[in-house]
């Protein structure tokens, strides 16, 4: 294991501020790994969501193969599954990994802080696991319903050619099932448009998380950064109430010479 390199390293040291270091960057080595998982699981995500739900549009009721077929884009979809899972799997084993590191001794003087970021990293994690199993669970049945209308379809179509008959009854049917498909096909198309809109809010989600954990970041290293800014604001608050009240004096002053 890699901490246990590190380990040794600064058992071998006998300077506390070295082993400090090399505890240091094997932490931020740690954390630099998650959140480039955590980038590449947000892509995968999106395009994965973006796959999903194109299924539809993607295979007409009239080509599209047996359940017990898979088509090009059935296959793309097995391969980013198996690929996000990969990547889940890799983003647990480096929290496993930040987990074990804040239970070591040599990281108990900021354990509050190193604590505060594995959890934020298992939030993400648990968040991205959700997010994969909800999609893919909504894919599988919009593949199950696609499954029975394309079933009914051949069924029709193998009875229409079976028995040749082209009567009025028959005809009547088919345009009710085509009208039936038609508002199949809007039902489809503003599901596709409302899960855009909930990837664009998950998109911004993600973005503004981003900030807000960057911004927590900067003032928990720089805690002087705070008292630097209150002061700065403070200064800036007394200035322009000395300055609006050189301005009132001078404004009764101008008054009281324009009305003597």
């Amino acid at each position: 294991m890699k901490y246990d390199t590190y380990f040794h390293l600064t058992a071998d040291d006998d300077t506390p501020t070295s082993a400090m270091a090399t505890g240091s960057n094997y932490w931020e080595d740690l954390r630099k790994q998650a959140r480039q998982l955590e980038n590449e699981l947000d892509m995968k995500l999106v395009s994965f969501s973006k796959l999903c739900t194109s299924y539809s549009s993607g295979h007409d009721h009239q080509t599209r193969p047996r359940s017990d077929s898979f088509g090009p884009q059935d296959n793309m979809v097995v391969a980013m599954t198996t690929e996000v899972e990969q990547l889940l799997a890799k983003l647990a084993v480096i929290n496993d990994k930040m987990a074990e590191y804040t239970s070591s001794p040599g990281a108990s003087s900021q354990n509050a802080a190193l604590m505060h970021t594995l959890q934020r990293h298992r939030d993400i994690l648990q968040d991205y696991t959700h997010e994969f199993h909800k999609t893919k669970s909504n894919f599988f049945s919009l593949r199950e319903r696609e499954d029975l209308l394309g079933s009914v379809h051949r069924d029709i179509e193998s009875y229409k050619n079976s028995s040749g008959v082209n009567n009025r009854r028959t005809e009547l049917f088919l345009k009710e099932h085509e009208h039936l498909r038609n508002s199949d096909r809007l039902i489809d198309n503003a599901i596709s448009i409302a899960m855009a809109t909930k990837e664009n809010i998950t998109f911004q989600r993600g973005m503004l998380k981003s900030i807000q954990t960057r911004v927590t970041t900067l003032a928990n290293r720089f805690p002087a950064i705070n008292s630097l800014i209150q002061k700065i604001n403070l200064r800036k608050r007394r200035d322009s109430l000395i300055l609006g009240g050189v301005i009132g004096v001078c404004t009764i002053l101008l008054l009281l010479y324009t009305f003597r």
